[in-house]
């Protein structure tokens, strides 16, 4: 039926679909999983991922909230210290920094806190990343606010199988987990992904290609502009390895150093701004960890230190394919 696209019989979806489909499953199956957030009931979430999930699970497991930030984020902790399993949506991630509060004085601190005598297992899905035209507040990468602060993991998918299986970990995990999911890819693909409650394991990166010359290191909207970078950079005779970090926090440096090791360059992508993002702590562990393989200096090809610009800039800000191949020409030609 076409209210719920998850279950329309076709094991082709996108990525805000397997959103859908992930939250479905784990609802279906363990009782303690509900869901709450601004017009994620009736409507379905503003990009309707929650789309279908009242009318199968009914009021009382999936709530519609007040437009309060500070309290979707407190219920969802009160109720995680109390043996549930919420997972909440914060409309755009442009509107998190209300629940920053809680996140970082309650949900990181609770198992430390009570000596571990409770934890914190919730998941705070939020929209990310620009690309839909969207006016300010609606494009925010908020993913190194969240990873520099203890106790708290940071999911980032890149692809429908990515999203369902890594979704179905984080609200298995017992600690909390900030999820957030890239508008710009919600729907750009489709990908067969079996609903066989199969999590994916977090805290890894994935390698998506294999090369021999540079190591071009992404997360979320950013690895798709890396993968048609290695398509260009192999037709001029460059391997790229392309790996998709998936976790930011805790981040898996063990897979990033032992590509470097092989390709010996290494080239960061990310859409949220330069100054402290989330590269240069990649960057600073492969200067600590790994400098003895690198052959040239790591490149960050990022958005810009500026707010995200409106509809008719946005393309310039976003990490374009030629700004990345240029940065691997750079270090190619680095001696």
């Amino acid at each position: 039926m076409t209210r719920n696209p998850a279950h329309s019989g076709s094991t082709a979806i996108t990525l805000v679909e397997a959103v859908n489909r992930a939250l479905a499953w784990e609802m279906a199956h363990d009782e303690r999983v509900l869901v709450f957030g601004e017009d994620v009931g009736r409507d379905g979430g503003v990009f309707r991922a929650t789309l279908g999930l009242l009318e199968r699970f009914g009021p009382e497991r999936v709530l519609d909230t007040p437009l309060s930030e500070t309290l979707i984020a407190g219920m969802a902790i009160g109720m995680a210290a109390q043996g549930l399993r919420p997972v909440a949506e914060i409309q755009f991630s442009g509107f998190i920094y209300p629940a920053l509060d809680q996140i970082v004085n309650h949900a990181g601190r609770l198992r430390t806190r009570t000596q571990g005598r409770l934890s914190c297992p919730l998941v705070l899905r939020s929209p990310c990343g620009g690309g839909i035209r969207a006016p300010e507040h609606h494009s925010e990468s908020v993913e190194t606010f969240f990873a520099h602060i203890p106790g708290i993991r940071v999911v980032m998918p890149s692809t429908p199988a990515r999203a369902y299986g890594l979704l179905l970990a984080a609200i298995r995990d017992p600690d909390p987990v900030v999820f957030l999911e890239p508008t710009r890819i919600y729907r750009l693909v489709k990908q067969d992904v079996p609903d066989d409650g199969q999590a994916l394991p977090l805290d890894v990166c994935y390698t998506l290609r294999e090369g021999r010359d540079v190591t071009l290191v992404g997360w979320g909207a950013a690895l798709h502009e890396c993968l048609q970078a290695a398509d260009a950079l192999a037709g001029a005779g460059i391997s790229a390895e392309v790996i998709d970090v998936a976790t930011l926090k805790p981040l898996d440096m063990g897979t990033i150093l032992e590509s470097v090791a092989r390709t010996g360059r290494c080239v960061i992508v990310h859409e949220a701004a330069r100054e402290a993002g989330f590269g240069a702590e990649i960057a600073a562990r492969l200067a600590e960890e790994g400098l003895l393989h690198l052959l040239a200096p790591v490149r960050r090809v990022t958005g810009y230190d500026c707010v995200m610009p409106l509809a008719r800039l946005e393309q310039h800000y976003i990490p374009s394919v030629a700004r990345i191949v240029a940065a691997v020409r750079r270090v190619m030609e680095y001696s």
